[in-house]
């Protein structure tokens, strides 16, 4: 339009009413240009621009670009342009799709309050700062490979669909608030601190490069400018306002912040440094099995405690039943086993131990010692050793399981102490004298115990089971009874010295685990 004569461009002009469609690819657009194609697009009625389609494709736009308030009935298509100075689309309504491909904005650029009714495409390059605030898209939007060099406010935005940040770079600061289906950042790059504030949404952070902190946390409220203002996210409504978290694997974990996000279906595998993860403001995971299940031949009863997304998926891929299927589709074709599992869960143990949440990390240190007994790779003699850990007192975790044992115990040392180890009568002391001239030496044995005669059912009284008690609540606290016992009772009570506070402790250790913070 630049190089056309004055005459030439009001015949052109002329020519357009609201709704027409535009072509300028190529196109140089001064701010003067602009405003004139926009003054004859003006709808009287609503006193906004109107266009129809608009091509303006490699087109370049000199001084401050404003297309605020602007309506584009049909589409959009700005690929390849080049803003060399504010780009204003405030306000501005896509009623089709929008597309800003390939798009270089080197001043400052805002699309608030701006509504996409179609696809929006951004592979951009922002040379400073980019505002998106309350801006809302009914299907999805796309910044796959833009890059913001400066301060970018990515909302508070609704998305109906998918904002899709993957191999997308944050040079500077940047915040976002995002109500959405889905956010993915597949080798989204932050050099710079960053805060993504979720509501709806599920994320994944697969292959993401942190080399600032990046805090990731649920929204309560609905996003505006203030109380009384939110955001229409009647589009979203039937989801859960919690956000979730889909994977971090591939990704580094040492800048990473989680705050109250639902963490069960979250993948861990190849994640690295998951013991600086910092989770705050109770981020759950899922939930193993619980109740009374068949293990074997036996009845088994499950304790309900936190467990990762992949142990669900390896254990399901045994047969074990209530736990949950791998999705259809995924980035991970097989289940991870036992040894990632175990690192797993040892890394993010420690986590919860540098945060002092002392519960949680107990949680998470059964689930490693489950993946060290389980692991056929570990020798045979660990794995024994682990499984009997397992079972007398879950890993030191359950103490009612303990307690049993140790009630067990004492029940079963009482029994034998009554039915073998109380000697039939007390032995008494006998002294023998022997006179030699002038000298009478004596001396005092003790015979041994006699063990109890007659039928088992007679020995079950009631004076050798107050005896048998005795002794085994000395054992208990590691005290010696100083009765006399038979040879068997002796050994009895060796055994009861040793076990039975063995399992006093572990039911102690069990308990401090749960109130430790």
């Amino acid at each position: 339009m630049q190089h056309l004569d004055a005459a030439t461009r009001s015949a052109y002009l002329a020519r357009l009413s609201p709704g027409s469609d535009i072509d300028h690819r190529g196109t140089h657009l001064s701010p003067a240009l602009l405003n004139e194609l926009l003054t004859a697009l003006q709808d009287p009625a609503t006193g906004r621009p109107q266009f129809g389609h608009a091509w303006f494709g490699m087109a370049t736009f000199t001084g401050d670009t404003r297309f605020a308030n602007a309506m584009f009935a049909g589409q959009a298509q700005f690929s390849m342009a080049t803003f060399t100075d504010l780009a204003a689309f405030h306000g501005v309504f896509f009623a089709s799709s929008a597309a800003f491909d390939r798009v270089t904005f080197a001043g400052v650029t805002s699309f608030a309050r701006a509504t996409f009714a179609g696809s929006a495409l951004f592979g951009a390059t922002f040379n400073d700062t980019a505002w998106f605030g309350e801006a809302t898209f009914h299907r999805g939007v796309d910044f796959r490979g833009s890059v913001f060099e400066k301060v970018t406010n990515l909302g508070p935005l609704v998305c109906a669909g998918t904002v899709n940040l993957s191999v997308t770079e944050f040079r500077g600061p940047m915040a976002a608030e995002l109500a959405a289906h889905r956010v993915l950042c597949f080798r989204t790059r932050w050099a710079a601190t960053a805060a993504l504030r979720l509501r709806y949404a599920t994320v994944d952070l697969t292959d993401a490069v942190l080399e600032y902190p990046l805090t990731i946390t649920s929204a309560r409220t609905a996003f505006g400018r203030s109380p009384g203002e939110i955001m229409y996210e009647a589009r979203l409504m039937g989801l859960a306002t919690r956000a979730r978290v889909a994977s971090v694997s591939g990704t580094s974990a040492a800048h990473l912040v989680l705050s109250d996000l639902d963490l069960s279906t979250c993948q861990f595998a190849g994640t690295f440094n998951l013991d600086q993860l910092q989770m705050d403001g109770g981020c759950s995971f899922a939930s193993a099995p619980s109740g009374v299940r068949r293990r074997g031949a036996l009845l088994t009863k499950w304790t309900s405690r936190q467990a990762l997304a992949e142990e669900h998926h390896w254990r399901f891929t045994r047969g074990q039943p209530g736990w949950t299927a791998a999705p259809g589709t995924g980035i991970r074709a097989e289940p991870v086993g036992p040894a990632e599992l175990t690192r797993m869960y040892r890394q993010l143990r420690k986590s919860f131990e540098d945060a002092k949440n002392e519960p949680d990390a107990a949680d998470f240190y059964y689930g490693e010692m489950e993946m060290r007994r389980l692991d056929p790779a570990r020798p045979r003699g660990e794995r024994r050793l682990l499984a009997l850990y397992w079972a007398l007192s879950g890993y030191g975790l359950r103490a009612s399981r303990a307690l049993g044992w140790l009630l067990s115990a004492m029940t079963a040392t009482v029994l034998l102490m009554m039915l073998w180890g109380i000697p039939k009568e007390a032995p008494k002391p006998q002294s023998a004298g022997t006179l030699t001239g002038r000298h009478l030496t004596f001396r005092t044995d003790t015979p041994d115990p006699v063990y109890p005669a007659g039928p088992l059912m007679a020995r079950l009284t009631e004076q050798r089971f107050d005896k048998s008690l005795r002794i085994v609540i000395n054992s208990v606290v590691f005290r010696s009874s100083g009765q006399d016992l038979t040879t068997a009772g002796t050994y009895i009570e060796m055994l009861s010295r040793v076990g039975e506070p063995t399992l006093l402790g572990l039911a102690v250790l069990a308990v401090r685990g749960r109130v430790k913070r």
